[in-house]
């Protein structure tokens, strides 16, 4: 057995002996020594076990300070978004005990880690899956949903499936305003594939509801569901056929045709905003639109640093704000 693999084994079985304190101290002595040789492998490998040993003994504060250690180690030492790094990372986050408030900033600076040394300037698609993912099974919406937007793939699904839970509890009527909250964002960050699958998903789990008509209407080029007692959904759904065709008269007859029901929603801003990027119909500038909807989008209106559970949540009329 190494050295190395004999410190990390004392410091366990100081762990599974409830001494946390002492293990978490000695582990952060230890892994700075590796760090001043700039021996980024072994810190990784002291700070990744003991971390996953404090979080699984329940010690979330003690395991998320390794956790943030350990990004720094990989950003001193420039070691990219791999599936090694990546699959330690997520590992760790997985391991965090529920409603511990380290993991929020470990998430945060994962993606700034991911960000910085990796290709994609929003974060890691993969981090913001897993993340979204775990803050929806936490019944935490709006992390969910910011994370969720810029996921991998498979997040549309997960999302889809999030939002219709959420809105079961809600009245029937409410149904467009949580698909809003995942075609929208979407449309907005150029994803119309998975604003298409996330609807898709939406409205076939909608469509089993046995007190709601649904009308199926095809044409040569494509199959939509009509919901007659839910103008608001047929507009996303129309929406989307539009964005595809990139038609700014079927989009103008779309928001003419819709107007009397979006008069009364917080979807003007979003609208727009897919009016210049999808149809080039230009909007006034001021500032950077683009930025400010995402940041908006993202904000969770005003939660702040925890959103609240599901069941005491209803969206607003708005398809990103509450």
């Amino acid at each position: 057995m190494s050295k190395i693999e004999k410190t990390i084994q004392r410091q366990q079985q100081k762990i599974a002996e409830g001494q946390y304190y002492e293990a978490h101290q000695q582990l952060r002595v230890i892994a700075a020594r590796y760090v001043k040789q700039s021996n980024w492998d072994t810190a990784t490998n002291i700070l990744f076990h003991g971390a996953q040993s404090l979080l699984t003994a329940g010690q979330g504060g003690s395991g998320g300070d390794l956790c943030i250690f350990l990004l720094d180690v990989f950003t001193k030492g420039e070691i990219k978004p791999d599936s090694g790094s990546k699959g330690k990372l997520l590992t760790l986050l997985r391991a965090f005990p529920k409603g511990e408030p380290t993991r929020k900033k470990f998430v945060n600076e994962m993606l700034v880690w991911s960000s910085k040394l990796g290709e994609y300037p929003a974060g890691d698609p993969e981090i913001h899956h897993v993340a979204g993912t775990l803050y929806a099974e936490d019944l935490e919406p709006y992390d969910a949903e910011r994370h969720l937007v810029l996921g991998t793939k498979d997040s549309p699904e997960t999302l889809a499936h999030f939002e219709y839970d959420w809105y079961s509890a809600d009245e029937s009527h409410t149904a467009p305003l949580y698909a809003a909250r995942g075609v929208l964002p979407y449309l907005l960050i150029g994803n119309l594939r998975a604003a298409n699958k996330f609807f898709l998903i939406y409205t076939s789990r909608l469509s089993q509801k046995s007190n709601l008509g649904v009308q199926e209407v095809s044409t040569s080029s494509s199959d939509l569901r009509v919901y007659p007692s839910l103008p608001l959904l047929n507009y996303l759904g129309l929406l989307l056929l539009a964005v595809e065709r990139g038609d700014p008269a079927l989009y103008r007859q779309l928001k003419s045709h819709y107007a009397a029901h979006l008069n009364d929603l917080n979807w003007a801003e979003a609208l727009d905003q897919i009016g210049e990027m999808y149809f080039g119909i230009r909007i006034p500038r001021q500032g950077n639109p683009m930025m400010d909807m995402l940041g908006s989008m993202f904000m969770g209106g005003g939660m702040g640093g925890g959103a609240k559970k599901r069941e005491s949540n209803r969206p607003a009329p708005a398809p990103v704000l509450d």
